[in-house]
């Protein structure tokens, strides 16, 4: 395994909202982060400046505009360790180079990272993920924040695989929702992918969604999508409908996506069957990783599954402390 060294940003960088101007595909390069760790991000899909205001967040936010009293006050300025990040548990590991941009804002000298595996990686119990030589005082002031991100990405991960390996060879994949932690929606939608699902709409403004409240708005559910489809003609429109009835006016109507709320298996086949390949659907509500394959045997496109970002429970990784070699 190489060994990668990266000189580490000092505490601020481009955070706070990344006030020095650039734009498009150099932006990372007139950031704090190291440039090879900001392309690592930006080729994952994750915005570097983005990646480095949340860590600058989270390491503020546990230092409180203070000092780490009992690392400052235990242990030697000058104390060099290796810190070794270990899953305590199997799973899919999904944020690590997340947790390096914690360590490149936390700590004030250069650190060097040996990658034992990458995101997306199945791993075992006792597996090391990622190991670090640096300042221990930094280690250990850096050590929460980066596991905070790094534990809730991978059990997002851990838990939309499963879903994944429960749709096998179906043509039904598993989609998030926007039901995100306000701040983190772009790390954990990284993370469904990292476990092999699919990205909804990231905003409200890259995709239109019609739910019921904006039906009974509206006056009815083709009235709505007729008003979005004149109001926004080049964007993706997806319409909830309760009932085959709904359904049937909506893919008259030309919509891209439906999505049939708390319908049931055999409801869900005659949507498909309705459909006839003129739109795509989405069955939401009622599934669990027990029917999940129930559902995908109707022939629907997504399970939409709100729970991957809401409510997986993190997977259990930690930092042991060693000396440095």
């Amino acid at each position: 395994m190489s060994t990668h060294d990266l000189p580490l940003a000092s505490s601020g960088g481009c955070g706070d909202g990344c006030a020095c101007g650039a734009e498009g595909d150099e932006a990372y390069l007139e950031c704090g982060l190291d440039p090879a760790l900001a392309q690592l991000l930006a080729d994952a899909g994750l915005d570097p400046v983005e990646i480095e205001d949340i860590a600058n967040v989270a390491v503020q936010e546990d230092l409180a505009g203070g000092v780490d009293v009992t690392t400052v006050a235990t242990i030697p300025e000058e104390a060099v360790a290796t810190g070794d990040f270990t899953s305590r548990e199997a799973g899919v590991v999904a944020g690590l180079r997340v947790a390096e941009a914690v360590l490149s804002v936390a700590c004030t000298d250069e650190f060097e990272v040996e990658r034992h595996v990458a995101d997306g990686d199945r791993v075992a119990a006792g597996q090391r993920l990622l190991s670090v030589t640096t300042r221990t005082r930094d280690l250990l002031t850096a050590e929460r924040s980066a596991l905070n991100l790094l534990c809730r990405l991978s059990g997002i991960a851990t838990a939309t695989r499963a879903w994944a390996d429960a749709l096998e060879d179906t043509r039904t994949r598993v989609r998030d929702t926007r039901k995100t932690t306000p701040g983190l929606r772009s790390v954990e939608k990284y993370a469904v992918r990292c476990g092999g699902g699919v990205n909804h709409r990231m905003s409200l403004s890259d995709a239109a969604l019609v739910k019921d409240n904006h039906v009974v708005a509206a006056g009815g559910v083709a009235q709505a999508f007729e008003s979005v489809r004149e109001a926004f003609p080049d964007v993706p429109i997806e319409v909830e409908v309760d009932t085959l009835h709904q359904l049937r006016e909506v893919v008259d109507a030309g919509a891209d996506l439906i999505l049939l709320d708390n319908f049931t298996p055999g409801e869900c086949e005659e949507a498909v069957a309705i459909v006839h390949g003129r739109a795509l659907l989405e069955a939401s509500g009622r599934l669990t990783l027990e029917n999940a394959r129930a559902y995908a045997d109707t022939g629907v496109d997504f399970l939409a599954v709100g729970a991957l970002t809401h409510s997986s429970p993190i997977l259990d990784i930690g930092l042991d402390l060693r000396e440095a070699e």
